[in-house]
């Protein structure tokens, strides 16, 4: 922990953005129309007659049967399984009008339903969403198919039915193993159910098995947490998710029933992430990037090594670099050089398709510029280093010149010890990493112009 000393925590634990795009969620904007979105439809329709990449597809499950106080994903909390059979036949309209501009049995390499909990649907209706999306899409062999399972919703029964409909990974969301942790946050969930689940996954063939855990939750220590990474290393899942919690009561209501007092000090939050970081690279795993470990031989840490690794609206992926498409309520996707997000409210969305329209509400166009400046960021987020001659060729720019004002920046983070310039490039330093999100954000030409950043969670 020396290595971290408090001017740097004064300096870079800022509000900042996770770069799961660039640009960010945040810079859509309402002009952005369903007519747009088509237009980027048709584009890729007609690249496939020559030949497309795979699709990748997430599906937005938006119900929940209790609440996190800490969450901030679009949730419906329900215990009424009805509303599920209503919402899975707007998903196939949703489906429907995306096939009619692009065709059916367009390739898939990439599935993620996500939530909410997408456990809440009982077993006949994961059927019946696997069974409609496979009616209109191929999915490839070898892919990437994953859900995030809430460990209070499923049995080894359920998990067996998970397999038999294609999934290959599995997600479960831990966030702690401390009791009085789990009270505090409305989310009780003893460690012996997980460990149940994870032996039975592997017996069940899952390809691999994450766990989520979350660092500066109300009443967490660094030797309270201690005890969940010992469980957690015990538990030795194939990845580990390790994400700050990010605690903006004003943007999300569920968190003002979590008590400010009982968060951990800005100090022990980043020896809650010093911790975390060496006892799980101590055990063997490999540090991929910002939130994510992984065990040497899973398809991550392999893409790390390999120089493969990408970021999407998931976090990192092994996947290149593709498009997806969105489905669901407030879902949020990429087609060729345009992002879109669905309605966030469930009226709204319902409302859309009821129309015979793509419930599209939001999005953005990128610029030559975007897409240069996301090209600098995923590489520093993903690789830790970026040559300037492949940017250079690849965009047809002088990296030093076009980025002269950021050069100066990086200089004053090189004296820090957070980057390292070299004649050909940048590295990001092992102490960077620690603050990966500070370092791309000298490449975001948005918070450059912007600096009402209270928008983001710190980067610690």
């Amino acid at each position: 922990m020396s290595i971290i000393t408090p001017e740097l925590l004064t300096r870079f634990d800022v509000p900042g953005p996770r770069y799961t795009s660039y640009p960010t969620a945040d810079r859509f904007v309402e002009a952005f129309s369903e007519s747009d979105y088509l237009m980027a439809l048709d584009h890729r329709q007609q690249a496939a007659r020559l030949k497309a990449q795979p699709l990748s597809l997430y599906v937005h499950i938006p119900f929940c049967e209790s609440l996190c106080y800490y969450c901030a994903c679009n949730k419906i909390i329900t215990k009424h399984k009805d509303r599920a059979e209503s919402y899975l036949r707007y998903l196939a309209r949703e489906v429907e009008l995306h096939v009619a501009h692009l065709g059916t049995g367009h390739s898939v390499s990439q599935l993620h339903l996500g939530g909410g909990s997408p456990t809440f649907l009982s077993d006949d209706e994961l059927r019946g969403l696997m069974a409609m999306l496979r009616r209109h899409f191929q999915f490839v062999p070898g892919g990437e198919y994953s859900v995030e399972v809430d460990p209070r919703t499923v049995d080894e029964k359920r998990l067996a039915v998970l397999a038999e409909l294609g999934f290959n990974r599995l997600s479960f969301g831990v966030q702690d193993f401390d009791p009085a942790v789990q009270k505090a946050v409305h989310r009780v969930q003893p460690a012996q159910q997980v460990f149940d689940l994870v032996a039975a996954a592997r017996r069940l063939g899952f390809e691999s098995v994450n766990v989520d855990l979350i660092y500066g939750l109300p009443l967490q220590t660094p030797e309270s947490f201690d005890r969940t990474l010992a469980q957690i290393n015990e538990l030795r899942p194939d990845r580990i998710a390790l994400y700050a919690y990010a605690h903006l009561p004003e943007r999300f209501k569920p968190q003002r029933r979590i008590h400010a007092a009982e968060l951990p000090l800005p100090g022990a939050k980043v020896a809650l992430l010093a911790r975390s970081m060496d006892a799980f690279m101590d055990a063997g795993y490999v540090y991929v990037g910002m939130d994510h470990f992984a065990l040497p031989d899973d398809a991550l840490a392999v893409a790390k090594r390999q120089g493969r690794l990408h970021r999407n609206f998931q976090g990192y992926s092994t996947q290149p670099d593709c498009d997806l498409i969105a489905l669901g309520v407030s879902a949020i996707g990429r087609i060729g050089a345009i992002y879109s997000q669905n309605a966030k409210t469930m009226e709204e969305y319902c409302d859309a398709l009821d129309q015979g329209h793509l419930p599209i509400v939001r999005g953005l166009a990128l610029t030559r510029d975007d897409m240069l400046r996301r090209a600098v960021i995923m590489a520093l987020m993903c690789q830790g280093h970026l040559q300037f001659e492949s940017i250079n060729v690849a965009w047809l720019i002088d990296f030093k010149t076009y980025f002269a004002h950021e050069m100066q920046t990086l200089e004053e983070m090189q004296n820090q010890g957070l980057v390292e310039l070299s004649p050909t490039g940048i590295q990001v330093t092992a102490m960077g990493w620690f603050f990966v999100r500070g370092v791309a954000m000298v490449f975001d030409r948005y918070l450059q112009l912007d600096r009402n950043r209270t928008r983001f969670s710190k980067i610690i």
